[in-house]
């Protein structure tokens, strides 16, 4: 993240990304995340969840918490407090259920001016935005964002720090049909890992086990799935429901050989 930001300015290469890393060594994988990107393993055909999504729904209390400890970040036109929707003038003085920083549920509250501001967080599932403009909460870059029409910056709300989880292989036994799926949200906002499980079964029973191009064939086939057909009505899944409109980069990485197979 620091090198992105020296290389800005000599590069003229704004913006930023999410990040999912995996690193394999001394017989486990270190999973990283920083972003809403997503790994499972599937072994024996279950499902083993390998990192979890960084948005504004799932960080909603650390950001709070950081607006809440430094109100000059929102810039006089954003709240900290969260609020089922927006808070209309007419409705100053009655009671609203809210939430801030330290709470899971909701209280209510009696509506002052304060909270006719744009709340910090608005929204619900992948159309939750961050001050109204972005809609992941860790990942690198992004030096230069700012809220649409202001000088209100929001880097600081963004983390460059990613969560790590570890999966030790040598505790358990593994066939060649035991794989590390790795996917940017392009794959997962139309598919859930039930259905990745299923592809991944589905395609891999078709071929040897020795076949090394088995792996590559499952993560073809989760792309093309995700993406659909495109139709009159635009991209269409075999559902008929819309295909992914994000980019979609799938990593299937085996954990067992020929030899493990039992």
């Amino acid at each position: 993240d620091d090198q992105i930001e020296r290389e800005r300015a000599s590069q003229h290469l704004p913006g930023g990304c999410c990040a999912l890393a995996a690193i394999y060594l001394m017989g486990k994988f270190y999973v990283a995340n920083a972003g809403d990107s997503r790994a499972i393993i599937i072994r024996n055909g279950e499902i083993i969840p390998m990192s979890r999504e960084f948005t504004p729904e799932t960080e909603r209390q650390r950001l709070q918490f950081l607006a809440l400890l430094k109100p000059e970040l929102l810039g006089k036109e954003f709240t900290h407090l969260e609020f089922p929707r927006r808070i209309q003038p007419k409705e100053l003085g009655k009671k609203m259920l809210y939430r801030d920083q330290n709470m899971n549920g909701w209280a209510y509250k009696k509506i002052e001016e304060d909270d006719l501001k744009f709340p910090l967080i608005f929204g619900e599932g992948k159309k939750a935005r961050m001050m109204a403009t972005i809609g992941v909460t860790r990942g690198l870059g992004d030096h230069d964002l700012k809220v649409f029409s202001s000088n209100i910056h929001i880097k600081p709300f963004l983390s460059c720090f990613p969560e790590v989880r570890v999966y030790d292989l040598t505790q358990y036994e593994h066939c060649p049909d035991d794989v590390l799926v790795l996917g940017t949200d392009g794959l997962w906002d139309v598919t859930n890992d039930k259905e990745v499980a299923g592809v991944v079964m589905e395609v891999l029973t078709s071929y040897e086990p020795n076949d090394p191009c088995r792996y590559t064939m499952v993560a073809q086939e989760l792309v093309v799935r995700s993406r659909g057909v495109l139709k009159e009505r635009g991209w269409r899944l075999a559902n008929d429901k819309l295909g992914s409109g994000d980019d979609i980069s799938v990593f299937v990485i085996p954990l067992g050989g020929p030899g493990n197979y039992t």
